[in-house]
């Protein structure tokens, strides 16, 4: 068993709880374990919490951290610079976490989840990341994003049909938001969902997917009738009739996306997953997704800051490390400060117990992780020179990716906005006159 040896994590089950667990009649994983000691106990957590403050993982979420990086270091670490190279969604690197218990992490065990919290979700992508960054986009894949707002809200028949080969690793759900014309501005998109029959038909067009090249399903955002009251969501096949795919085009991280277009394509009514009214769900879902994004940006910046870290403690020139050049320690001292600093926002805003997470603590989480991980990263390449500008090393990669997470989920612009918005206590509708009289 990859992790770990699965007659010892038996006798652990046996001891704990009489007979062996399983998960979807597998038996289950030391990373799993953990999981549920950590379920087990968090109602005694919660209280110690609200007695006091700690900035530590408490031992229970250590010991889980600590099974996670066992694991990737085992499983993920050779093949690490290759997968970053990869475009395609490392499929096998999903199949393998999905039997350690990683995807789903904090769904319901009646939905096919680990019953844990998003704050383990958090740890495990920060674990992952420390040894493959890229193995760390799966992580997110398979807890955050569409895969959780279609946990959230799809009908039981929905969640029969896609969530078990989603959870195992098999298929991949792509999220369809963005429009040519419709970017921050999500509530002007124009694809629309038309009653026909027991069917829907989709016009319009989507861009900017993470992993439309590759997904079997697709969560649209579509326009039921006028306004925001009018906007929804559909679940749309990749096999639908009327549903195109372009071609892949390549972001600047390496991986790809494709514009998707629909002409009448044709749905059945079961797949719709939010109605008319169902965009403000949506769009309160999507604080969980920003923490994906948070936790993946400052993960990897501090990849590439500890990589920076081992280059000047070993780099010499002038006749010395490069660490003892007092312009470099204080490059580190910078980059340490923000990404500690960010760490903890980052922590607060996923600390929630119930509900969803706070979307002004998540905003500044967002913009301290996306800055933090990004300014690491490119600090990272600049210390390591032509090693860390070369694609033998991963710091290029890191600074190309951590790029990305400053536009995706929210840009850094958009973040500052709504953080304005809790600082004065009113909207700021950001829409020209001209607009807001149309």
């Amino acid at each position: 068993m990859p992790g770990g040896d699965i007659e010892d994590v038996q006798r652990v089950q046996r001891r704990q709880h009489g007979s062996a667990i399983t998960l979807s009649n597998r038996p289950i994983t030391d990373v799993q374990l953990q999981v549920k000691a950590r379920v087990g106990k968090q109602g005694a957590h919660s209280s110690r919490c609200a007695r006091q403050m700690n900035f530590e993982l408490n031992e229970e979420q250590q010991a889980f951290a600590d099974s996670v990086r066992r694991f990737a270091e085992a499983n993920l670490k050779d093949g690490a610079l290759e997968r970053a190279h990869d475009p395609q969604f490392p499929r096998d690197v999903a199949q393998l976490l999905a039997k350690q218990g990683l995807m789903g992490i904090a769904f319901d065990p009646e939905d096919g989840g680990q019953g844990g919290t998003l704050f383990d979700s958090v740890i495990a992508i920060e674990q992952i990341a420390s040894v493959c960054p890229r193995s760390a986009d799966v992580v997110q894949a398979g807890n955050f994003g569409p895969i959780r707002t279609f946990m959230e809200y799809a009908t039981p028949e929905q969640k029969e049909r896609w969530l078990p080969d989603l959870l195992a690793g098999n298929i991949c759900i792509s999220l369809g938001m963005s429009e040519p014309d419709a970017g921050s501005a999500v509530t002007e998109l124009k694809t629309s969902a038309t009653p026909d029959g027991d069917d829907y038909l989709i016009n319009g067009s989507k861009v900017f997917g993470t992993h439309s090249p590759d997904a079997a399903i697709y969560l649209v955002y579509v326009r039921f009738g006028p306004g925001v009251n009018g906007i929804g969501s559909v679940i749309i096949e990749r096999d639908a009739p009327g549903f195109a795919i372009g071609k892949p085009t390549p972001f600047m991280s390496g991986e790809q996306w494709s514009q998707l277009y629909f002409e009448n394509c044709r749905i059945p009514a079961k797949n719709v997953l939010l109605g008319p009214g169902g965009f403000k769900k949506q769009i309160s879902g999507f604080n969980v997704e920003r923490l994906g994004n948070s936790s993946r940006a400052l993960a990897v910046g501090r990849y590439a800051f500890n990589l920076a870290r081992e280059h000047a403690l070993i780099r010499k020139q002038f006749g010395r490390p490069l660490c003892e050049f007092q312009g470099l320690q204080w490059k580190f001292a910078d980059m340490a400060l923000k990404l500690e600093s960010a760490q903890l926002l980052l922590y607060r805003a996923a600390s929630v117990t119930e509900g969803l997470p706070s979307p002004y603590q998540t905003a500044l989480a967002k913009l301290a992780c996306n800055q933090a991980g990004f300014d690491a990263a490119n600090e990272a390449v600049q210390i390591m020179g032509g090693l860390g500008y070369s694609q033998e090393s991963l710091a290029e990669y890191c600074m190309r990716r951590t790029r990305g997470w400053m536009i995706a989920g929210g840009s850094t612009e958009i973040l500052k906005n709504r953080i304005a918005e809790d600082v004065f206590e009113r909207r700021f509708d950001q829409r020209g006159q001209a607009a807001r009289a149309s």
